[in-house]
């Protein structure tokens, strides 16, 4: 039997991703699928498959599914699906795990596959067993059956359970022409509250902006809706739907830190003592508050398949990341759905009877930066982080490993990390106070320059970083 060889970049920390035409062809999403289905256990529950809207995503999902059956497995597909209804069908239907054909936020000549073995992602070692079956070219054998299932209404049905949105809410949701469009269009006549949605149609070209939430430039077309409409609150969604973003009555973005906070105090009033999960990347008020308000916060990895671990690990109610990605268990089933996190948000809403900015003003206020991003070929990134990581040490300094560096300091403290899903370093920074927080991202900026001397670094991320290219 032949071998494959996939190439080297695409087999990631928590899925499969590339480049379409260059990186990830259709004969990868082939072989991938056949790798996929000898790697999982024998047995007749079928695997769950959908695609997003990408232009490509036809064509790799044909080839993905093709490899299955050619490996004997069965398989449902649900065709055109956002990430979470994908996660829905597995975790409430007998299957044997789960394939997503999307993109994520990544641009739209990117493409990838995320893989579920049962409820739970594969991540690390497993995608990378992946890659030594193709090349060993040992697969399994079959004729597996393919049978197509819409679980779209069910899905919908689940999502409205227990809602209390005030019918005086004025809500503003732009899907940014990702695969949660139809997802909304069918639940918003459902919803007690006026509604007013924008780039709703699929287009894998997202022709009004790109679909990552995460960037300010992406929430213009939202801040216009809420200011014409005069909108309570509105919210933005990720190509795949399994992140959000959050805008006020102002057009002011809410930090996803804030959210979160807001999140775990909601959930605390209701379940003293509960675990709550963050990332490395959160401000510290969350971990504090989420003490203060008698909770269990744990901080984590970066990585939904990690945040997911911990959260079946240790029974934690909730989670966050930064990017945008909230995880609920208390009601819901523990994975990242968009359109849950903004349903429950809308609920909180009804509860507190506040604006938005107010809510956000209860939160303690302080200096930090957004995600910082720092290019770095794939190859050198984690020979910076132990380089700095080695000086850290050499020079008596604390600071938490469980991602990268957390540098904890008096005046507050400062994080790099090696990106899992782009050529890139990223970093960021929080403090008591402007100042401090501008000497400490002084302070960031000195020791990344030192991971980079001596060929610590590509001379390409020198030269970038020399020119002010990267985000702050």
């Amino acid at each position: 039997m032949s071998s494959y060889n996939f190439h080297s970049s695409i087999l990631r920390a928590y899925d499969i991703r590339g480049v379409v035409g260059e990186t990830l062809s259709s004969a990868d999403a082939y072989f991938i699928g056949r790798a996929f289905a000898t790697f999982l256990p024998e047995g007749p529950k079928p695997i769950v498959v959908g695609r997003d809207g990408r232009l490509s995503s036809p064509d790799l999902e044909e080839a993905f599914i093709q490899g299955l059956q050619e490996a004997g497995r069965n398989v449902c597909s649900i065709g055109l699906a956002s990430t979470p209804l994908l996660y829905y069908t597995v975790f409430t239907h007998a299957s044997a795990g789960g394939a997503m054909i999307t993109g994520s936020h990544n641009p739209s000549t990117h493409n990838g596959i995320k893989l579920m073995q049962g409820r739970m992602p594969l991540s690390g070692r497993q995608i990378q067993k992946l890659g030594r079956i193709a090349a060993s070219g040992q697969f399994s054998a079959g004729k597996g059956v393919l049978q197509s299932f819409s679980p779209h209404k069910e899905y919908r049905d689940r999502l409205l359970q227990n809602l209390q949105i005030p019918s005086t809410l004025r809500v503003a949701w732009d899907t940014g022409n990702g695969a949660v469009g139809p997802l909304l269009q069918d639940l918003l006549p459902h919803l007690p509250c006026p509604s007013f949605l924008i780039n709703a149609e699929v287009d894998g070209r997202f022709p009004h902006h790109p679909p990552d939430p995460s960037l300010p430039e992406n929430l213009q077309d939202l801040q216009a809706l809420i200011r014409e409409k005069s909108c309570d609150v509105g919210f933005a969604f990720d190509g795949d739907g399994d992140r959000i973003a959050v805008v006020d009555e102002t057009g002011q973005h809410v930090a996803t830190d804030d959210l979160l906070i807001l999140f775990s105090r909601d959930l605390l009033s209701a379940f003293p003592g509960a675990t709550v999960i963050a990332d490395v990347k959160t401000s510290q008020s969350f971990f504090n508050m989420a003490s203060h308000w008698g909770g269990k916060p744990i901080m984590e990895r970066t990585g939904h398949s990690r945040i997911k671990s911990r959260l079946q690990e240790t029974g934690a109610l909730l989670a966050g990341e930064l990017s945008g990605h909230f995880f609920f268990a208390d009601h819901w089933y523990g994975f990242d759905d968009g359109l849950y996190t903004a349903l429950r948000f809308l609920n909180l809403l009804g509860r507190r009877k506040e604006t938005v900015s107010s809510l956000v003003r209860s939160v303690p206020q302080i200096f930090r930066t957004e995600e910082l991003s720092f290019p770095c070929p794939d190859a050198d990134k984690m020979r910076v982080i132990r380089r700095v990581a080695h000086r850290l040490r050499q020079e008596g300094i604390h600071f938490l490993a469980i991602d990268g560096v957390r540098v904890i300091t008096p005046q507050g403290w400062w994080l790099l990390r090696a990106s899992n899903t782009q050529d890139l370093l990223t970093g960021r920074v929080e403090a008591s106070s402007s100042k401090a927080r501008d000497d400490l991202l002084e302070t960031l900026k000195a020791y990344l320059q030192y991971g980079r001397e001596e060929r610590a670094c590509h001379p390409r991320f020198s030269r970038e970083f020399s020119r002010g290219r990267h985000r702050f």
